[in-house]
């Protein structure tokens, strides 16, 4: 009876009770003199458990359980940061190779010992970011572009009208699309995106500014932009948004370094109106020109609408374009002296 009382006294809840709270309360009873064969009888737990208990506090004098060691480390922490090292040397590298080759350095590890190494130290496998290969003299004028206008704030840069072409495909080819689906609906009709080996392809030009979206011209198919075209499209498109937009206010013209756009004839004619030129501009910049973050916005509505054929797709393309609203492009715009910042900070 005795005992019955002192394992009530140390259980709080009898019926519900944690295995650490049984260990308390049996080497508790114990200490009061009572024996395991004593203990066993209130059948708490079971004998071979108590008699395991009572020998682990007889020979560590606490009742906390010594952690188990577990399967032995096949590597040592130097042997790990080898691994990692090898990881940074080529971030490409499979599992398998990097197993292969902490293998000659004399670590018996598969594979599958690799992969939480890597975890370890935050080295996640991802899918490749893609973007443009810069060489030393894109890296350096990035850099001379990025002091020019350091100190550009979002006002002077709302004085810019940007510019740029792109093509727009048929069935959905123009942008990214993601899905949700179950389990094998990979190829269910709702979950896919059509393809055909050549697509129909539409080139447009547009431009915009802080103050909303410009024109925007539609190529006639199978006609590249040469400096005639270039120079009736900003004849004919480029004057009359600065006029809508700007006034008599004096604004600033962005175009890349594109052949048609660095052909004499243009250069002379912006200079015959007057129209002051941002730049230069560096090559492989896209990361640079908002105007590529309006393009991607425009395909994912116009990929959205599924158009059928050529006509259906200028349709919707002039249809989109006109609904982009004035803060969007705003917001856009206010971007620059981020982007800026951001390429300084990464040197070039």
């Amino acid at each position: 009876r005795n005992v019955y009382v002192l394992l009530r006294t140390n259980l709080c809840v009898p019926l519900l009770v944690t295995c650490k709270e049984t260990r308390a309360a049996i080497i508790a009873v114990h200490k009061n003199g009572f024996t395991g064969k004593d203990i066993v009888a209130t059948k708490i737990a079971p004998k071979s458990t108590v008699y395991r208990f009572i020998k682990n506090f007889k020979e560590r004098g606490s009742i906390l359980v010594q952690k188990a060691s577990g399967r032995p480390r096949k590597s040592s922490k130097r042997q790990d940061r080898l691994l990692k090292r090898i990881q940074l040397r080529d971030r490409s590298a499979t599992s398998a190779e990097l197993a292969q080759e902490w293998q000659q350095a004399g670590v018996s590890a598969s594979a599958r010992t690799v992969r939480p190494r890597l975890l370890e130290d935050g080295l996640v496998s991802r899918r490749a970011a893609k973007k443009p290969l810069l060489s030393k003299k894109n890296i350096r004028d990035r850099l001379i572009f990025c002091r020019k206008y350091s100190e550009w704030t979002a006002e002077d840069w709302g004085k810019v009208i940007f510019s740029d072409e792109a093509p727009f495909r048929l069935f959905g080819a123009s942008g990214k699309r993601l899905v949700r689906r179950r389990k094998g609906e990979r190829f269910h009709q709702s979950c896919v995106m059509p393809t055909v080996k050549h697509p129909d392809t539409i080139h447009v030009w547009g431009c915009f500014s802080s103050k909303g979206v410009g024109s925007l011209t539609i190529l006639p198919k199978n006609t590249a932009m040469n400096k005639e075209w270039y120079q009736n499209t900003l004849q004919q498109q480029l004057l009359p948004t600065t006029q809508q937009q700007f006034g008599e206010e004096q604004c600033i013209f962005q175009h890349d370094g594109a052949p048609c756009h660095k052909a004499k004839v243009i250069t002379k004619w912006l200079g015959d109106q007057n129209v002051e030129i941002l730049g230069p501009w560096p090559g492989n910049s896209p990361d640079l020109n908002p105007i590529e973050n309006l393009w991607s916005i425009l395909k994912r509505r116009v990929d959205k609408q599924k158009p059928t054929n050529s006509d259906k797709l200028q349709e919707v393309i002039m249809k989109e374009w006109v609904a982009i609203s004035q803060g969007l492009a705003q917001k856009l715009i206010e971007s620059m002296p981020s982007r800026i910042a951001e390429v300084l900070k990464k040197k070039g």
